[in-house]
């Protein structure tokens, strides 16, 4: 069995999508306000207004994406006015990571993952 899909559930699908799309820099060539596919070539990620409100502000979702330059994504990011939580800052582990909302409050992650030993 494999993870098939991850959705962020919103009140705004277009706000949300067009962020990640930013992010991703992809374009999926929609501006659907109900359901929009951003990533479906790997595990896929879609927003989704299941007319439910989620307006109490409660996240319970985060999300990492794994780059090979996250300060780059950093500065780019930081461009984009995008509101950061953490700077990129390389973890005990060796991963280097940062953090940041996004426009629904999730938390998001992206990482350098450390080579892998020889």
């Amino acid at each position: 069995m494999t993870l098939g899909e991850v959705c962020l559930l919103t009140d705004d699908v277009v706000r949300l999508a067009d962020f990640y799309k930013m992010l991703l820099a992809v374009d999926n060539g929609s501006e659907d306000r109900v359901h929009q596919t951003i990533l479906s070539r790997e595990t896929m990620l879609t927003v989704y207004n299941d007319g439910e409100s989620r307006r109490d502000g409660v996240q319970k979702v985060s999300l990492a994406f794994t780059t090979d330059d996250v300060d780059r994504e950093y500065v780019r990011l930081v461009k984009q006015g995008v509101r950061i939580l953490e700077k990129p800052e390389t973890r005990p582990w060796g991963a280097r990571n940062m953090s940041f909302y996004d426009p629904d409050g999730n938390v998001v992650y992206i990482r350098s993952l450390p080579p892998a030993a020889t």
